[in-house]
């Protein structure tokens, strides 16, 4: 029998929920294991992916989690403490947190007032704008201009209820059709199989540079909400939340994040050597001035 990615890990997650409780002390149990487990992604550049294909991930919201990775082996005097990653999806990241198989999720998750009932969010890194993508030669302006036709959304991600939504304000509907992770839905539109594809802006753009032909697409100019990015991690668990959250806002105080935010978004980055040229905003610098983690 052919099982998918994403039922293999759904699978996967409900074996780990039976084997044991949510842990609610993070800090013991790396202590116990020896070992502190990322969750992230392949294919979401520039805050989670692989470059080639294959290796550890990489990418802006990593970088981030190692210096928290870095404040752990401080805190328990443990500086062989290792790193394992663990890829989720916009489906099963929450429940892999909830239930011990990653101890922080390293990836691009918005945070929401919705999902901090099951989780908890470090101070936020990154603001991005809820946008779609199509192709440059597209008559598609705005979103009412997406009438009658069908659209890419990645299963799982706050892009779809904000899809789902404006359609219900403004009364018109789209087709949907949905893809497992950004990469597949990227194909979608690219493939000609979905006129626009509605995701954040930065991966949008990040998608775009790392295509086959980077000026094929554009950028509609018209968000449909501005969202937090924010690193997950398990509820009730104050000793991490502390080392986690203070970790974070430590970056941001010093100016450090800028930097590790320059890396990424202002300078080349594998595997093409692109360039996303997306300098700090007035929304991201306002976060790194005065970190918070309020939701949406």
């Amino acid at each position: 029998m052919k099982i998918n990615r994403t039922l293999f890990a759904v699978l996967a997650m409900l074996a780990a929920t039976a084997g044991h409780a949510q842990q609610s002390d993070t800090l013991a149990k790396v202590k116990d294991s020896g070992f502190i487990t990322i969750g992230a992604r392949d294919t979401q550049a520039p805050f989670s992916y692989k470059p080639n294909g294959s290796g550890d991930p990489v990418g802006y919201t990593n970088d981030i989690c190692l210096k928290v990775v870095d404040a752990v082996k401080k805190k328990l005097n443990l500086p062989n403490l290792q790193v394992r990653y663990v890829i989720m999806t916009s489906v099963t990241r929450i429940p892999l947190i909830q239930n011990g198989t990653a101890d922080l999720d390293c990836a691009s998750t918005t945070n929401t007032v919705a999902r901090q009932k099951d989780v908890d969010f470090a101070p936020s890194h990154f603001v991005t704008g809820i946008t779609a993508a199509v192709p440059k030669d597209s008559p598609i302006q705005t979103f009412a201009d997406l009438k009658g036709k069908t659209v890419a959304t990645v299963s799982g991600s706050t892009s779809v209820q904000l899809m789902r939504q404006h359609q219900r304000n403004e009364q018109f509907q789209v087709q949907e059709i949905s893809g497992k992770d950004t990469a597949d839905a990227f194909l979608l539109m690219t493939s000609g199989r979905a006129a626009a594809y509605v995701l954040d802006d930065v991966q949008l753009a990040a998608l775009i540079a790392n295509s086959a032909n980077p000026n094929g697409y554009r950028l509609l100019k018209e968000n449909l909400r501005t969202e937090p990015y924010g690193i997950m991690y398990r509820k009730n668990d104050p000793q991490f939340k502390q080392v986690v959250d203070e970790t974070v806002a430590g970056l941001m105080k010093s100016g450090e994040i800028e930097k590790i935010y320059a890396k990424w978004f202002t300078q080349p980055i594998p595997p093409a050597n692109s360039n996303l040229n997306f300098p700090v905003n007035d929304a991201i610098r306002e976060v790194f001035r005065n970190p918070n983690n309020k939701g949406v």
